[in-house]
């Protein structure tokens, strides 16, 4: 069954066993619906129950683990109010059986007083360490790594290695075993097979591994996509200035990482906060998409100011040519849009290095004006044969057509040319490209466009009439 079936299903199934909306004693029918699911499955169904309702869930767990399971993969308001309620002696227990890159990331749905008290509650170096990890910038590789993985002394032998990874389980063998020398100094990785196909008696430095890719704390995150995604490497070790292993990036992480990234440059593209839950109040998603539509507000405002400045010109300019108006805008800024959104994904991804930017923003502006020409032309000859067709423009059909087709053509150009150099000019300022697709160039290629526009209609305009 897919993935949004079975929560569909699962929503229906709490819809039933909730009928009674006042939850006396146990709910028996949560509870069989509890035990036929995965806590994973839970959680994702989680979001569509009523806050009083998500506590009750979780409650009906089977155990710590798929309580751990649950609280990770649910959604930030459903944590929201499971903390809330939750005491802070469970909290303690939570925090102390969950990994520390989990403790770190859930804990940004608790207010800092209650994170505080249940701090208090833990050993002092794991609340140190949450302390630490927390402080660290969250697009860093400190923040994506985990503290938990595998590492060992280089004359460490196989079968010691084996014995303590079995009293381990709680550390996922999946993050890598790494060897370390006698300065703490990260020496190389071994893989589990390795451990199992080798004589017991050897050590550990005799069976691993180079280590090809590391990273430091301050690695920023697209990097670390870059780096796990070009070499498809399944645990990245992330060391300090003196080469000593502080933790491991897991592939997981990255997948993770990147569902964020994406997240984030889709709404910036298109003028909103980085998560919006469609069960937000109305005041948040105003307060949300307001500020960016203000610039489309005043973009807008100068339209109009251009229009009636060419307006003021109208035995140069003939009326006809605001009829355009909405092709023009709407073909200048569809190209724009294509152009940044070519440029931007390239260089999320790392494609574009500082060797291939000409050469990418060249082959851009070409394909800008070359789809200007083709659809500016071919409007032309639409312009001509519909105006012979019908007559509703009062003026010479041919002179027409020739306005609007190199008004288009400049138009176009006009987007392609924002289109290509804002993500650039963004990213040389520090800012995000992506919001180079989002509404402020957006409103402002609409601006431009239609006022290069105007001007070629009014310069043509003197020759034909």
């Amino acid at each position: 069954m897919a993935s949004n079936d079975l929560e569909e299903l699962l929503s229906e199934k709490f819809e039933e066993a909730l009928k009674n909306p006042h939850f006396k004693g146990k709910n028996k029918q949560l509870q069989k619906i509890v035990q036929r699911h995965s806590p994973i499955d839970l959680a994702y169904a989680a979001y569509y129950l009523p806050s009083k309702a998500k506590y009750l869930l979780y409650d009906y767990l089977p155990n710590q683990q798929a309580k751990i399971d649950f609280i990770i993969n649910t959604d930030n308001d459903t944590r929201v109010v499971l903390f809330r309620q939750m005491k802070e002696k469970d909290l303690k227990v939570l925090f102390e059986k969950m990994p520390l890159d989990e403790v770190v990331w859930v804990c940004q749905d608790m207010s800092e007083r209650r994170l505080h008290k249940v701090l208090d509650l833990l050993d002092y170096s794991r609340a140190v360490q949450i302390l630490d990890l927390k402080k660290q910038n969250p697009r860093c590789a400190a923040r994506m790594m985990t503290s938990e993985f595998f590492s060992f002394p280089w004359n460490t032998t196989l079968k010691e290695v084996i014995a303590f990874v079995e009293k381990t389980p709680r550390v996922d063998v999946n993050r890598g075993i790494f060897v370390v020398n006698e300065q703490k100094e990260l020496e190389g990785s071994v893989s589990f097979r390795n451990l199992l196909i080798r004589p017991s008696d050897l050590p550990i430095r005799k069976v691993m591994g180079p280590v090809f890719h590391k990273v430091h704390l301050d690695t920023s995150r697209e990097e670390v996509i870059d780096l796990v995604e070009k070499y498809k490497i399944s645990s990245l070790p992330v060391v300090d200035e003196h080469n000593h292993l502080l933790g491991v990036v897991c592939y997981q992480d990255v997948v993770e990482a990147m569902e964020d990234l994406t997240d984030e440059t889709l709404a910036k593209m298109v003028g909103t906060k980085e998560k919006m839950d469609f069960q937000d109040r109305i005041y948040k998603r105003f307060l949300a998409r307001a500020p960016w539509l203000v610039v489309t507000l005043i973009a807008g405002l100068l339209n109009v100011e251009v229009m009636s400045f060419f307006r003021t010109l109208e035995g140069k300019v003939l009326t006809f040519t605001f009829f355009f108006v909405p092709l023009i805008t709407g073909m200048s800024g569809n190209i724009g849009i294509q152009c940044s959104t070519v440029l931007v994904r390239s260089m999320a991804v790392g494609n574009l290095s500082e060797s291939k930017k000409s050469g990418a923003v060249l082959n851009e502006l070409k394909s800008g004006l070359l789809i200007g020409l083709v659809f500016g032309i071919l409007c032309g000859f639409l312009v001509y044969f519909l105006d012979r067709i019908g007559g509703n423009l009062e003026a010479d059909p041919m002179a027409v057509a020739t306005i609007v087709a190199t008004g288009l053509i400049g138009a176009c150009f006009t987007g392609s040319f924002l289109g290509v150099f804002s993500p650039l000019l963004f990213s040389k300022l520090g800012v995000d490209p992506a919001i180079s697709s989002g509404p402020i160039v957006t409103a402002l290629n609409d601006v431009l466009s239609m006022t290069i526009y105007f001007f070629i209609a009014w310069g043509l305009g003197n020759l034909f009439f």
